[in-house]
């Protein structure tokens, strides 16, 4: 990771769809930072969710990224939820080092039935169930998965239980969206997402953090850990819950400028921003090669129109075959 500078202002900002990296040496914390912009509108776009549902994928899209652009071997990084609410599930798909895709599933009926009585909460929208990490580097290696239960707390929550639990690291994640209302260059309304999030990790090589046993994850602490009054984590894990939504989103304040303002007196110091981008991973092979498993019977049941058709559940795009060349030999 190469460093940029250490005083903030000195170089070009990140802008949209870039995760930037970041280190305060004054509190033994590092993090990352993001506001997704066009990659974010053309993921929501394609699929027109309601913007409820829009909401839920956007957080998650913003997590994945965060978490993603840390891993330092090839492979994907997923999130996903499965519930019983009416948006019974998320996932996202990030496949290292840039390209993201997502997509969410929901039940119309109950979602308009839930909104109709007031209920447009996570908690409402996604009801009981688990969300997964899960951690796939490929090869012959076993893919790792980290589960935690849905039960009413937010994204943020969720992911820094997760990081307490799993990586025995204290994390504090905020995560925000909004909708922005304005005009096109030609004066006609215009509707689109912003969506931005950070992640403050307290550097497990720390001196403070080696002093103290009872850290989360380092005892039987059930996760929870009461830092002395002035510690560095205590101060670090405040700044960040300091944090307003808009200011996560607003395009005008961005993101080095956010952590200048949050961090700038005790010597943050930001690294090369990693583009990340909207890019799925289907093909034409790949489905060709999932349908060739298929049965003669299952082939011809799918026939319509003559063709097979098969449209990814992520981009929207739709791959048609000739049953021919999908049967079985």
């Amino acid at each position: 990771m190469t460093d940029r500078s250490n005083q903030l202002g000195e170089f070009d900002f990140a802008g949209d769809d870039k995760v930037v990296p970041f280190q305060v040496d004054g509190l033994d914390v590092r993090g990352r930072a993001v506001q997704l912009g066009p990659l974010l509108n053309s993921i929501l776009d394609r699929h027109a969710y309601p913007p409820t549902v829009a909401r839920l994928l956007a957080e998650a899209i913003v997590l994945t990224v965060l978490i993603g652009t840390s891993l330092k071997f090839e492979g994907k990084f997923v999130v996903q939820t499965k519930s019983d609410g009416p948006v019974d599930l998320l996932v996202c798909d990030f496949a290292t080092p840039e390209n993201v895709r997502a997509y969410a599933r929901f039940d119309e009926a109950r979602l308009n039935e839930a909104l109709a009585a007031g209920k447009s909460s996570p908690t409402d929208l996604l009801g009981n169930g688990v969300l997964a990490f899960t951690i796939d580097q490929g090869g012959f290696m076993q893919p790792y998965q980290g589960i935690v239960p849905l039960d009413g707390s937010s994204l943020e929550d969720i992911a820094g239980f997760y990081f307490r639990q799993s990586e025995q690291i204290p994390t504090r994640v905020r995560l925000a969206v909004a909708e922005l209302f304005d005009r096109d260059e030609g004066g006609k309304p215009r509707h689109t997402w912003r969506a931005g999030g950070i992640l403050v990790q307290f550097l497990p090589e720390a001196p403070e953090r080696m002093g103290h046993q009872d850290l989360p994850g380092d005892g039987d602490d059930n996760g929870e850990y009461a830092p002395p009054e002035h510690d560095n984590w205590t101060e670090a894990r405040m700044m960040a819950d300091t944090i307003d939504g808009d200011e996560l989103t607003d395009p005008l304040i961005g993101t080095e400028r956010l952590l200048f303002r949050l961090f700038h007196e005790r010597g943050v110091r930001a690294y090369t921003p990693q583009p990340i981008y909207d890019r799925c991973s289907c093909s034409r092979d790949k489905i060709k090669g999932v349908l060739s498993g298929f049965s003669a019977e299952e082939i011809s049941a799918s026939i319509e129109d003559g063709t097979v058709s098969v449209t990814c559940e992520f981009c929207s795009t739709t791959y048609k075959y000739e049953p021919q060349e999908l049967m079985p030999a």
